[in-house]
């Protein structure tokens, strides 16, 4: 059995996001000023961990998000940034750059709500979803063919016990060996944290309302995993899966302060 740590990141902010536009896969959009200094910010804050494997949306502003964290973290020097399509964001259809207020006109006509509405040429959440359950599984594979070769015994691996999170950077990852670094966009991870907290049975943060869990993550928001995965005979099979903290943005908070 492997454990490991999955560290999701919203990549930083673009003009689009900044403008209320949908952007999808189709607007392949840089960071904004904004956004860079964002992505230079949640680099700091994670610059004391190291990420064995790194995998980003094939999309620019997911990029060069992740580029920023990399060139902030001297223990990742020379770690491969995966670029996986698997990662990009929702496809928004005919939808994207167009304003969000469209695509909300557009799902009240159809008496839908703005993110279960699926506009023409768009993705649906369960093609999403089904997206996210691909890049898992690949995963799983990947990591337990990387560090686990032989199957090692539960007793083998160490695992943090489950407590309050300190609001620290390696809140979680105490007795965790491995450690993956998981850079995307707002609609996707939206899927992702819920598939992971509510298909997958995830232990929560103590106290943590499910409100607060499912919201939006804000540009460069982190949220953290852990897991446990074993080899089965047909599929890697999932054993136990900790929800340590979801869309955690105080490095923003500290950055507008010493910009003040």
């Amino acid at each position: 059995m492997l454990t490991f740590s999955v560290t999701l990141v919203r990549h930083g902010e673009t003009q689009y996001n900044k403008d209320k536009l949908l952007q999808g896969q189709g607007v392949d959009t840089t960071l904004s000023e904004v956004g860079v200094q964002q992505g230079e910010a949640v680099g700091q804050y994670l610059s004391g961990l190291h990420f064995h494997h790194v995998y980003v949306s094939n999309l620019q502003r997911a990029v060069q998000t992740a580029e920023l964290i990399l060139r902030n973290n001297s223990l990742c020097a020379g770690a491969e940034m995966v670029l996986e399509p698997l990662l990009r964001e929702r496809s928004f259809g005919v939808a994207e750059g167009r304003p969000k207020e469209d695509l909300k006109n557009m799902a009240n006509a159809c008496g839908q709500s703005a993110r279960q509405f699926t506009p023409p040429g768009g993705e649906t959440l369960d093609q999403v979803l089904a997206r996210f359950k691909r890049f898992l599984r690949s995963l799983f594979r990947q990591l337990l063919d990387a560090h686990d070769p032989c199957g090692a015994p539960p007793s083998a691996r160490g695992e943090e016990e489950p407590g309050a999170a300190a609001g620290l950077a390696d809140d979680g990852l105490r007795g965790v060996p491995v450690h993956v670094l998981l850079v995307s966009h707002g609609a996707y991870l939206r899927v992702a944290v819920r598939h992971l907290i509510e298909d997958l049975n995830c232990a929560l943060p103590a106290g943590a309302k499910m409100s607060q869990l499912l919201s939006p993550c804000p540009n460069t928001g982190v949220s953290r995993f852990v897991l446990s995965v074993s080899r089965a005979e047909s599929a890697p099979a999932l054993d136990a899966a900790r929800c340590v903290f979801v869309n955690r943005k105080s490095h923003l908070d500290q950055s507008q302060e010493g910009r003040a």
